[in-house]
């Protein structure tokens, strides 16, 4: 008996952390403070099971595919490469979904610089 109340548990929360990473799916803005004033982020996400794919929209070379994308509950982290001035710059990416917002820490990979946060809202 334990051990369906156990399995019945399991699957209840496996179910649960599917559903909340559909959520996650849509379009996504907001803007982030740099060295050059507040640069908009425009991002897509789609959840399948664990596995988050989307892009990151504008900037210079147009869409930036997000790379090794998960999400597990409410937790979402992938990294995003781009070509900076002195060669390719990766980003690291967290997240926190709340609803219609996704709180986001941004880090350059190699702690250089300062970690950006700021938060993303559903597009509507």
């Amino acid at each position: 008996m334990k051990l369906k109340v156990c399995m019945l548990l399991v699957c209840m929360f496996t179910i649960a952390s599917l559903v909340l990473a559909q959520s996650v799916d849509g379009k996504w803005t907001g803007e982030v403070q740099g060295g050059r004033g507040a640069q908009p982020v425009n991002l897509t996400l789609k959840a399948e099971g664990g596995k988050l794919t989307g892009a990151i929209a504008g900037g210079r070379g147009g869409e930036i595919p997000i790379e090794e994308g998960t999400i597990q509950g409410n937790t979402i982290k992938f990294k995003s490469k781009q070509m900076g001035r002195g060669g390719e710059v990766v980003l690291n990416w967290t997240g926190t979904l709340k609803g219609d917002e996704i709180a986001f820490t941004r880090q350059q990979e190699g702690g250089q610089g300062q970690a950006q946060e700021f938060t993303l809202k559903r597009q509507q």
